[in-house]
């Protein structure tokens, strides 16, 4: 058994819990590591000449958290100094070597490189509808942008060139788009796409679709997604433009139409909750890489970990570990 250091051991012997250690808690319980293990070991480097490889599941635990907190390189290895409770869920004690930036750096590239990333999201919604946990009946296709810096101000004098601007409202909007397609019985994410902000909702709605849904919710700027030859016999539940429904004259007809749209609206509410959790609860606002490859991999880790989050409960209550201990 390793030796615990002092820092370690007085965090073992206190009492309360934090927000934190709740969380990795669960996520310790709910996330499937072996699947997960299995497909990055093929790619991970062995021990052979040279220092040894950090153990897979340390690293993968790191890169995790880096994802959960918004963590850069440099700050996640300051973290795993500093927070005792991320350094648990790591499996790694002060009293021997921790991850610095450039191992933490090198395992992202890893997975870029090998492009596991959209995998893993594959390998997550393969496990939770196992689970029983995403019936696919129905699709909601939402999108949302993420901000990218549009200052000059940097050592190219230019901007992302695979960032674009567009508007939305009244206001310009500089970045990226996240597109999804959402179950509709359990709000969990089971496609992804990314384009430059100024790419049309419609132009991505078939990327969005598993194939096996007999519905489609969709908001207004998915107008004429149906007419496609390729998405023709779904049943398409896009809202009207709320200009058009203003239009209308008051009666029977438009309070009828006004509770369509309501109940298509509660429905789409749904499609809403993933980008939640990935822009509050995960802190991704901004675009942290160059380029959309390797923000696109982080997306789509991203929202393999959302799906986790918000089944949490549920994968809890089928193994009956609704409180979950820690216990690294």
């Amino acid at each position: 058994m390793d030796q615990m250091s002092f820092g370690d051991g007085e965090y073992a012997s206190k009492r309360k819990r934090t927000r934190r250690e709740t969380f990795l808690a669960e996520m310790e319980q709910v996330i499937p590591w072996t699947i997960l293990l299995n497909l990055i070991e093929p790619v991970y480097p062995k021990a052979g000449n040279g220092r040894p490889p950090y153990p897979l599941k340390v690293m993968l635990k790191v890169h995790l958290m880096q994802n959960w907190f918004g963590l850069s390189d440099p700050a996640m290895e300051e973290a795993l100094y500093e927070i005792a409770s991320m350094r648990q869920f790591a499996g790694l004690s002060l009293t021997k070597p921790i991850p610095d930036e450039t191992t933490i750096l090198n395992f992202r590239r890893l997975l870029e490189k090998y492009e596991l990333a959209a995998e893993m999201l594959s390998r997550v919604n393969g496990y939770l509808t196992r689970k029983g946990l995403m019936l696919k009946r129905g699709t909601i296709v939402d999108a949302t942008i993420i901000a990218a810096p549009s200052s000059t101000k940097n050592a190219e004098g230019e901007r992302d060139p695979e960032m674009h601007q567009t508007k939305k409202g009244e206001q310009w909007y500089f970045g990226m788009k996240a597109h999804i397609g959402v179950d509709m019985d359990s709000g969990l994410v089971h496609t992804v796409t990314t384009t430059p902000a100024n790419e049309a909702d419609v132009s991505e709605a078939e990327y969005l679709l598993h194939g096996k849904e007999q519905v489609v919710y969709a908001d207004a700027g998915y107008t004429g997604a149906d007419k496609c030859a390729a998405r023709k016999g779904l049943d398409w539940q896009i809202a009207r433009k709320r200009g058009s429904v203003k239009a209308l004259p008051e009666g029977r007809e438009k309070r009828s139409i006004e509770k369509e749209e309501k109940r298509k609206a509660s429905i789409r509410a749904i499609g809403e909750h993933p980008f939640r959790v990935v822009k509050r609860q995960f802190g991704y606002a901004k675009v942290r890489f160059k380029g959309l490859a390797k923000n696109t991999a982080q997306i789509l880790t991203l929202f393999a970990l959302s799906n986790l989050w918000m089944a949490r409960k549920r994968l809890l209550a089928l193994t009956g570990k609704l409180r979950p201990q820690m216990a690294y």
